[in-house]
C-alpha cells in the first residue's frame, strides 16, 4: 500500500451528529460567501465549495444521522447567501444558482443513500454470520 494511504488510514474518522453536520455545512458556506463576495459573488466558486461541503457532511455524519446531510445542505446554501446578500437578494440568487443547489443536495443525498445501503448490508451480513455460528 502506498505510504499516503497508510498515513490516511491512521487518521481518526470524524463522525458528526446531525447537528454537527448542519453546523459544518453552514460554517463552510458562510465562509465561502465571505470569500466569494469580494470577487463579485463568484457563483461558480460558491457552487464548487457547496459541493465540497455537501460531500464532507455526507461522508462525516454518523450512520444514525445520515438523513441530516441532504437536509442541512440547502439550508447551509441559503444561510451563506443571506449573510452576504441580505434576504431579498438571496431569494434571487437562490433561483439563479438552483443548479448548484440541486447538484450539492443530490450529492449529499446520493452519498448518504450509498452509506445507508452499506450499513444495511453490513447488518445483514453480521446477522447471517451469527445465525450460521449458532447453527454450527
Amino acid at each position: 500500500m502506498p505510504p499516503v494511504l497508510v498515513a490516511l488510514s491512521r487518521l481518526p474518522r470524524p463522525r458528526l451528529t446531525g447537528l454537527g453536520c448542519g453546523v459544518l455545512a453552514t460554517v463552510v458556506m458562510v465562509g465561502a460567501a465571505w470569500l466569494c463576495e469580494p470577487m463579485g459573488g463568484a457563483p461558480t466558486l460558491y457552487g464548487v465549495l457547496f459541493i465540497v461541503a455537501c460531500t464532507a457532511a455526507a461522508l462525516w455524519v454518523r450512520p444514525a444521522d445520515l438523513i441530516c446531510a441532504p437536509v442541512a445542505a440547502p439550508i447551509a446554501f441559503a444561510v451563506g447567501l443571506v449573510t452576504t446578500l441580505g434576504p431579498m437578494a438571496a431569494v434571487t440568487e437562490l433561483a439563479l444558482r438552483a443548479p448548484w443547489l440541486f447538484g450539492g443536495t443530490a450529492t449529499a443525498a446520493g452519498l448518504a443513500l450509498l452509506r445507508g445501503i452499506g450499513v444495511a448490508v453490513g447488518r445483514i451480513r453480521r446477522r447471517r454470520r451469527r445465525a450460521a455460528a449458532v447453527r454450527h
